[in-house]
């Protein structure tokens, strides 16, 4: 009976140790529901900052040709895509009011110069009857003078030869009245035949015709402003596109940056080109201010056609290697991590290692007065080091403040050449230390003024060794807005961070019988 019962007892021992092995193995090793965490890699390659915006794909030249007069269109001698020469009638107006108007302008004209022959006419002959009162009035002075007739025929020659001179006037005012209205009909004829030239819609410039608005019969009408007619483009193989850049993205674009850009008609094909203008002229929209960004697209094979949507990317900023991270590594916090305050640089565009002092002010005030405050507390410059460098920003401050009054292209190079005067005078007063990290705060800079996150801070969590997230601090560079540069910090190419977390599946049970219940 006892080896009986200490039998017993052992199994029901060994059945109990087998359940809580069980239990254990179920929490500690897949059965568990705690959240494990989404890892990865950091890897070096090649990073663009870029800024994307949609736009309208147009001709770099459309001229609308019109019509300056108003009337029947009678005949069309071009068509959509039609090429056209400068000067090529490509529609002709109903002619016949205006042939009849010049007509009649004609006959005008020859009745006034018929009138002008009659006035000329007249002026002879009142020029001839002023002679002959000129003469008798000569003739009777004289022979007043001998007493052979009296004074009152002297009196009444002269006031015949009076009155042919006021007609001679008269004569000569008229004639010279037929002249000015000769040269009025004339001016008149001209304008109908103007007009009548206007008729004939001609081509200005070499082309494709991209849009016809009117057909045979169609009256147009140019009252207040020249009808649309036709629009032709210049050349098709230079395009342009029109994209709307946000104000909070368009201080990061500059003339001559690169562009890329696809259209929904090509899906798979990229088309190159560059940025060549940035209007300033701002588009307000539901209180969202935009700027128009002009956007070259070469068309040689004349596959891009005007109108088109273009999904367009302008690249700000592009290094060839760097340490990336991905965003979301940058987004994860473990729960009940404090959220890290924003640092001032990457919140505003403080001013950076040899580009931030625009503001002028001297050292210890302004723009340079913060530059130097980080200097001073990055690089821990001693007291020397710190008059060499209040010495260096006081006469670069009056070249900034000049820089300022510049024309915008040369404004930035100006400031391009300061800030690296700055660099090379602040480099030269460092120890190899110093000058590694200025060298890295320098590049920040660069990734700021570039449009990237560059100046800014971040915190990272890997796994430690204990399994337990642990956070590390770095400083951010550029970002393509899925991977962002690491500048500084401990991580290294391929480095494991945390992403997110993940919920394991829960283990099942084996099948067939269930598990061992000890209660």
């Amino acid at each position: 009976m006892k080896t009986s019962s200490r039998l017993g007892l052992l199994a029901l021992v060994v059945l109990a140790l087998s359940a809580a092995g069980y239990g254990a193995w179920r929490y500690f090793d897949g059965g568990s529901d705690a959240p494990k965490f989404k890892l990865a890699k950091l890897e070096s390659g090649p990073l663009t900052a870029t800024v994307s915006s949609t736009g309208t794909l147009n001709p770099v030249v459309s001229v609308s040709v019109g019509s300056q007069v108003s009337g029947q269109i009678k005949e069309l001698y071009a068509d959509f895509n039609s090429p056209v020469k400068a000067g090529q009638l490509i529609a002709r107006i109903d002619p016949e009011t205006f042939q009849l108007r010049v007509r009649q302008a004609e006959a005008d004209l020859e009745s006034t110069r018929a009138s002008v022959a009659v006035q000329k006419a007249e002026v002879a002959r009142v020029t001839a009857t002023l002679m002959d009162a000129q003469r008798d009035y000569e003739r009777k002075k004289m022979l007043v003078e001998k007493n052979f007739i009296s004074a009152a025929d002297r009196d009444k020659s002269q006031s015949v030869l009076d009155v042919a001179k006021a007609a001679l006037d008269v004569a000569l005012a008229q004639a010279n009245n037929s002249s000015a209205v000769v040269k009025q009909r004339e001016s008149q004829l001209a304008q109908t035949r103007v007009d009548l030239e206007r008729t004939a819609i001609r081509s200005p410039v070499d082309g494709v015709v991209v849009k016809r608005s009117v057909d045979t019969g169609q009256t147009v009408a140019a009252s207040l402003q020249a009808p649309e007619l036709f629009i032709i483009a210049k050349n098709l193989t230079d395009m342009q596109v029109e994209t709307s850049i946000d104000e909070a993205d368009v201080g990061r674009i500059t003339v001559g940056q690169k562009a890329a850009f696809t259209v929904d008609a090509f899906p798979g094909r990229s088309f190159s080109g560059q940025v060549t203008q940035i209007r300033k002229a701002a588009t307000v929209v539901s209180n969202v201010v935009t700027y128009t960004v002009i956007v070259s697209a070469a068309n040689p094979d004349l596959t891009l056609l005007p109108g088109m949507t273009a999904n367009v990317r302008v690249v700000t900023a592009q290094k060839e290697k760097v340490l990336k991270v991905p965003n979301a590594a940058l987004r994860f916090r473990p729960q009940g991590a404090a959220e890290e305050k924003k640092p001032v640089a990457a919140a505003s565009p403080a001013p950076t290692p040899g580009g931030g002092a625009g503001s002028g002010g001297g050292a210890g005030g302004g723009g340079f007065g913060q530059l130097r405050e980080r200097l001073v507390s990055e690089l821990k410059l001693d007291a020397d080091q710190q008059g060499k460098v209040d010495a260096i920003f006081s006469g670069m401050r009056e070249k900034f403040m000049a820089a300022r009054d510049l024309p915008e292209a040369e404004k930035a190079k100006a400031q391009e050449r300061n800030r690296t005067e700055i660099r090379e005078k602040v480099s030269a007063l460092l120890n190899p230390d110093q000058k590694k990290r200025y060298e890295e705060m320098a590049t920040e800079a660069q990734a700021a003024r570039a449009g990237g996150t560059g100046g800014g801070t971040g915190r990272i969590w890997v796994v430690d060794a204990e399994g337990k997230p642990k956070a590390i601090s770095v400083r951010l560079g550029l970002t393509d807005g899925s991977m962002t540069e690491i500048i500084s910090g401990e991580l290294k190419e391929g480095s494991e961070v945390i992403v997110g977390l993940q919920s394991p599946a829960t283990a099942k049970p084996a099948t067939g019988a269930p598990g061992p219940r000890l209660f």
